[in-house]
């Protein structure tokens, strides 16, 4: 088989992320100027390399198929990456750069149809081969001691590279190569021989150490474009966007990812002496958390850092030997104290940035426009935000997020307590720009041009074939999202459900979002008339099918309809007057019923008595009913689940339900106290601390006399009493009582 030519061309082999590889490609191009670079990733984005010194990485090449740009795939750059050192010197020398690996055009429309084996079969990592022959159990280490780590003043490690995987690869034949790694190593020798045709006199190469064997070996022409004969093809967009440090983390499942890339930018970045500055940082960050590091505390723990390399045989102490040294002697043996600094630093996020003049879809133009006017800058780490709606900026921030979330555009997370709750004034939300967010904005454009245009297209085709619950979730998106006129559309859409739809469950779980959105017309500058209409409508029909919907309903299926009583209740509230009076006034009618589950009999009673719709003596009857002998001790455990979830109040202040409780509970007999025992460790495990210990106070205190829970059993101490009785006779302006201790005997 023919060689290639290497007085013009040159083979640089590197690992796609690693700052010893940068380092060395940095030095070879300066050596070689070469006037072309031929780098490993998407030809599709050869138009987008004149863009490179407006970048600040890290940053990726987004290719996706512009027919559905959800399949997608990235090519990430940062600062310690070798193609990234290989773009900027071809931009700061003038050299022609182009990218040899195969056409995502082929990759993606081969996605669909490529041969099972060929995706899941993994081929056998070359590193691993070469470390284990080097005496090394991790592949990693090794090539961070032998490449990343070695002198920047040395011998090229390229040549070594090359014999190294040619090696490998001999020694691998009789494995046979995968057939989507033989087409794209073809594209890559058929680019390299379009250069050479072009004249070019030097020619570099940047790419993965595996395939330089079969760039250095050059078989026909002809052989190469069989190979890449006949294969599927798409119309593909390709463009720049920010990455982050995080997405380029092995842990995040990237198959070419690193451990660290904090501390690999670290290396690349720093002039000298990386351990010593890397271990400063490290302190400064426990000094700004009040942890008490020293500078004292710094050269002991470079001391452990060399002493620790020197018995391993490292040529620099790696990471490993610096979170040893960190936990160790900055955090004095504390390994919670020293992952409050390393992890972050060994990750160092950051978000890379593109130019404004980095191809865009209309979208994505109007989505950064509006981030700009609204001052909302994209990062990458969490950032929280809270809202007042009363101001117009806020406003509308909180339209852009909710109208993002509505797209699938996960920028923001609200805290749904405060997006959700009455009280409207107010939102809070966490900030996080993921680089799938890019890719989200691009899958969106085909709804509109713009975030409002986009957001309403989406909500009306949602809306085509949804459920009523879904619709009544959809209106109260839309009101959060400041889309009037989709909010019209949909309150449509849900007449029609709501006429049609005779599930009373349905109704329930429709109701609390329309009864919270009928809330915001003075907020979100929306006539709520027309939703309160419908929420009372659809009340009323709960009312009246939810005796008949709980009658035969076992207990199994009782917990969710018992939420959904809870749910509907709050829905009653919001509603109030005349909405409420009917809710309630249908369960007084409910609860003596002796069809109805008992969880859902027990909540039902609960809700009634916080809404003094049922007295003290009438509640008591209805337990002491339910938990006579004659009663299952299932149905009366679950009872008491639904009366008492989420709440013990009522046990700590009425003495008299306690007693019944607790006789009930201490008369079942063994079998049945371990029946129903998983149910009430259930019940009183969801009460407050403060609330159980209450009731064990209560329970501890009490004796075998009638009212043993009654508040009179402890006499008074008149002499700790004393300062409280002369506070509030000070307040109703009475003479001072006089001290217990100084009154006379009569």
């Amino acid at each position: 088989m023919p060689k290639v030519d290497t007085e013009r061309v040159h083979v640089l082999g590197v690992r796609h992320h690693g700052p010893g590889s940068a380092r060395a490609v940095r030095a070879e191009l300066e050596r070689l100027r070469p006037d072309a670079v031929l780098i490993e990733g998407p030809p599709e984005a050869d138009a987008l390399t004149g863009l490179v010194n407006g970048l600040e990485p890290p940053v990726a090449l987004l290719a996706y198929d512009q027919s559905d740009p959800a399949r997608a795939a990235f090519w990430p750059f940062a600062a310690f990456s070798p193609e990234w050192q290989a773009l900027r010197h071809a931009a700061d020398h003038g050299a022609e750069v182009r990218f040899c690996d195969l056409p995502a055009a082929h990759t993606l429309a081969g996605e669909q149809e490529a041969p099972e084996g060929e995706q899941t079969r993994a081929r056998v990592d070359p590193l691993g081969v070469l470390a284990e022959a080097a005496g090394y159990d991790d592949p990693e280490r090794w090539w961070d001691d032998v490449v990343e780590q070695r002198d920047a003043d040395g011998p090229s490690p390229f040549p070594a590279i090359a014999e190294a995987m040619a090696a490998v690869r001999a020694e691998l034949a009789p494995e046979p190569e995968t057939e989507r790694e033989a087409r794209r190593e073809a594209h890559m020798r058929q680019v390299l021989r379009a250069t050479l045709r072009a004249g070019h006199r030097k020619v570099a190469v940047v790419c993965g150490a595996w395939h330089v064997p079969a760039l250095l070996d050059l078989p026909s022409a002809a052989s190469d474009s069989r190979l890449l004969r006949g294969l599927p093809k798409t119309k593909v967009a390709a463009t720049w966007i920010p990455w982050t440090h995080g997405r380029l983390a092995a842990s995040g499942g990237y198959r070419a990812g690193v451990r660290s890339p904090g501390w690999y930018h670290h290396l690349f970045t720093v002039p000298d002496r990386p351990v010593e500055r890397w271990l400063t940082e490290a302190a400064r960050r426990l000094r700004d958390k009040d942890q008490p590091v020293s500078s004292s505390h710094v050269i002991e723990a470079v001391r452990l850092c060399g002493g620790l390399a020197a018995l391993r045989g490292r040529p620099l102490a790696g990471l490993e030997e610096i979170a040893e040294a960190t936990s160790a002697v900055l955090c004095e043996g504390s390994q919670a104290r020293a992952r409050l600094v390393h992890d972050a630093m060994a990750l160092g996020e950051r978000l890379g940035a593109v130019p404004p003049t980095t191809p865009t879809v209309p979208l994505q133009r109007d989505l950064a426009a509006r981030q700009k006017r609204l001052r909302l800058k994209p990062e990458a780490l969490d950032r929280d935000l809270t809202l007042d709606l009363r101001r117009e900026l806020d406003r509308e921030r909180s339209a852009l997020l909710h109208r993002l979330r509505l797209l699938g555009v996960q920028w923001g997370r609200p805290r749904h307590d405060t997006v959700r709750s009455r009280g409207t004034f107010r939102e809070t939300w966490t900030l996080r720009w993921e680089p799938e967010a890019d890719l989200a904005v691009i899958e969106a454009s085909r709804w509109g041009t713009t975030v409002a245009a986009a957001t309403a297209a989406r909500v009306h085709a949602d809306a085509a074939d949804a459920d009523l619950p879904t619709l009544t979730r959809l209106i109260e998106d839309c009101l959060l999202a400041d889309l009037p006129d989709a909010v019209s559309a949909v309150v449509a859409r849900v007449s029609e459900r709501a006429a049609e739809d005779a599930d009373i469950q349905h109704l329930m779980k429709a109701l609390p979002p329309l009864a919270r959105s009928s809330r915001y017309g003075s907020v979100r500058r929306f006539d709520a008339d027309a939703l309160r209409g419908i929420a009372v409508e659809l009340l009323r029909r709960v009312c009246v099918g939810l005796a008949a919907a709980l009658g035969g309903l076992g207990e199994d299926a009782a917990a969710p309809m018992a939420a959904a009583v809870d749910a509907t209740h709050g829905a009653a509230v919001l509603l109030g007057g005349d909405a409420e009076d009917e809710w309630l006034d249908a369960l007084v009618s409910l609860a003596p019923r002796g069809a109805v589950p008992g969880r859902v009999a027990g909540r039902v009673h609960r809700i009634l008595r916080d809404s003094d719709r049922l007295d003290a003596d009438t509640l008591h009857i209805r337990l002491s009913q339910i938990a006579s002998p004659g009663t299952a001790p299932e149905r009366t455990a679950a009872w008491i689940e639904g009366f008492l979830s989420g709440s013990g109040l009522l046990l700590v202040h009425d003495p008299a339900l306690l007693d019944l409780v607790d006789r009930w509970l201490t008369g079942l007999g063994e079998r049945a106290f371990v029946d129903v025992l998983p149910l009430l460790r259930r019940t009183f495990g969801g009460f407050a601390a403060p609330e159980r210990r209450a009731v064990a106070d209560r329970v501890a205190r009490a004796d075998d006399a009638p009212g043993r829970y009654g508040d009179g059993e402890q006499p008074t101490d008149a002499e700790r009493a004393a300062p409280a009785v002369a506070a509030v006779a000070v307040i109703l302006g009475l003479p001072a009582p006089t001290p217990p201790h100084e009154r006379q005997p009569v």
